[in-house]
């Protein structure tokens, strides 16, 4: 089966501050938008943030791999050199880390990169690399 883009929109309280996070700090290209909604570019998927004054940012958490990890969250699985360079760009724009960049499963079935940071909605996003592709099912 061809992989096609998906489709992801989320809630955000503050459009003002989330649309310079995902454009300005993330650098993520904009699309359409109107005052209460805008659609980027999210690594060639469709994210559209959409006003949400009511939100109140989720604090559920499960324990993955000794870490706390947060449910819901939301992000994309990239190929491994564009993992690091993302991963040194959120560095250093000094993003506070739920999770820090690190190698989970490494040497073995499944070897990943992975991090975790919120935007400033509170929506937590995660971005993942597998050393090998082929092994993103892989039990």
């Amino acid at each position: 089966m061809k992989l096609t883009p998906f489709h992801l929109a989320i809630p955000v309280s503050n459009i003002k501050e989330c649309r310079n996070f995902y454009t300005k700090i993330l650098g993520f290209n904009e699309g359409r938008s109107d005052d209460k909604w805008v659609d980027y570019n999210f690594f060639g998927h469709q994210l559209v943030i959409h006003l949400d004054k009511s939100l109140k940012s989720p604090k559920n958490l499960n324990l993955v791999d000794g870490k706390d990890v947060p449910i819901p969250h939301f992000g994309v699985v990239l190929n491994w050199d564009d993992w690091i360079t993302f991963s040194e760009k959120i560095k250093s724009l000094g993003i506070k880390f739920l999770i820090k960049p690190y190698i989970r499963f490494k040497g073995n079935v499944g070897e990943q990169a992975t991090m975790f940071f919120l935007d400033p909605s509170g929506n937590a996003l995660e971005f993942k690399s597998f050393k090998n592709s082929n092994q993103l099912f892989k039990k």
